[in-house]
């Protein structure tokens, strides 16, 4: 296939010029390697934090007085001491996540021997409170009726003790996760909607007609976008990576920052490539918006950025391998998580520049159809 560098270069450099004419899209690349970053990885609290809690105390004992008093900020709001109806009612109105219900005899039980119960209603439609939150009232109960014991009763030691490390992440900070799996959803989502946006805007200024009357080829169009586009999106990423997640956030980065903008590179290329095959299809921006939130959620939902693959059934895992996302996913973790080197993120790197290229193909017979057709 012939082509011109020239051809390609001067027609990236229009795409850049363009996209500095419009302001929208530039707010959108500022926001979302900026803002959105901070915003995602710092929004969502990293354990629990000032939850409600309703206590009815039927028993009335030190015991259960010391375990309402272990209840405390920031984790939990000061208990509540209520009623049986009080906390019912409380929990209709979602005015408490938990209560707990200490029955009579609690104590006296306790120290005959018995194995009493001690009853936790959670309030499930509070997501991230009740997941956690149930742990950690059973690890403070637990703490205190086994402190409690040893007043009373000898106390065991077990032989074997587990000693926990968490590597990569010792301190489990939330935001050291959420702030990179965010510069990756941006990444996928600002590279699908610059070059899908850049065609689509050659059709509706009426520019593209203008290019089929000059000696260009629908792959030189095609690559300048790319490499246009690609190039905006790196230059954002490697900005939120250094100033946003190293700088502003503290985040640590493990690995070689050029190694993961190479690896950024290549998926650039498939997602680029995925952008303008969409825009192909679609005669006017909101029928691409459309087709952007079909394609763009399972990319960031079931690459394994969110979740991890492994809790995915077989086939969504299957089909997720031809997804350039995934293997960029993999990539990323390695790298920044745990300083992989290229001999670690060889096949991530083969992945995507396999799946990048059946992309190009593809969306650029696409591209030549409809320039043919236009022309």
């Amino acid at each position: 296939m012939s082509f011109s560098p020239a051809n390609i270069f001067y027609l990236g450099v229009k795409e850049l010029w363009g996209l500095l004419r419009d302001p929208i899209m530039l707010v959108l690349i500022a926001y979302s390697f900026s803002i959105s970053i901070y915003v995602q990885a710092t929004g969502t609290p990293e354990t629990l934090e000032k939850a409600s809690l309703a206590i009815i105390d039927e028993d009335l004992s030190p015991l259960t007085r010391q375990i309402s008093m272990a209840f405390y900020p920031p984790y939990f709001l000061p208990p509540y001491a209520e009623s049986m109806k009080g906390a019912d009612t409380g929990m209709d109105r979602g005015i408490y996540t938990f209560s707990i219900d200490f029955p009579p005899n609690l104590q006296r039980d306790l120290l005959n021997g018995r194995n009493p119960s001690i009853q936790l209603n959670v309030d499930a439609t509070r997501m991230s409170q009740a997941f956690t939150g149930g742990g950690y009232i059973q690890t403070i109960i637990n703490n205190e009726v086994s402190s409690f014991l040893k007043r009373y009763t000898s106390q065991t030691t077990l032989p074997i003790s587990l000693a926990m490390r968490a590597r990569f992440n010792p301190n489990l900070i939330q935001a050291w996760f959420s702030s990179v799996v965010a510069v990756i959803n941006s990444v996928t989502m600002l590279s699908l909607i610059l070059t899908g946006a850049a065609l689509i805007r050659e059709r509706e200024h009426g520019t593209i007609e203008h290019l089929l009357v000059m000696p260009i080829t629908p792959f030189e169009i095609m690559v300048a976008k790319i490499w246009s586009m690609g190039l905006v999106v790196l230059a954002a990423c490697m900005f939120s990576l250094l100033f946003i997640v190293q700088l502003a956030m503290q985040v640590p980065v493990a690995g070689s920052v050029p190694l993961f903008l190479a690896g950024t590179a290549l998926n650039l290329f498939a997602c680029t490539s995925l952008g303008i095959f969409l825009a192909t299809f679609a005669k006017t921006m909101p029928q691409f918006a459309l087709l952007i939130m079909l394609v763009l959620l399972p990319l960031q939902m079931l690459s394994g950025g969110m979740t991890p693959r492994e809790s995915m059934p077989a086939f969504v895992q299957d089909i997720m391998l031809a997804a350039p996302t995934t293997h960029f996913v993999m990539l990323a973790q390695g790298i920044l998580y745990r300083g992989a080197g290229l001999e670690g993120v060889w096949p991530q790197f083969l992945a995507l520049a396999i799946i990048g290229s059946i992309f190009f193909t593809i969306a650029l017979q696409q591209f030549s159809k409809r320039i043919g057709s236009m022309a």
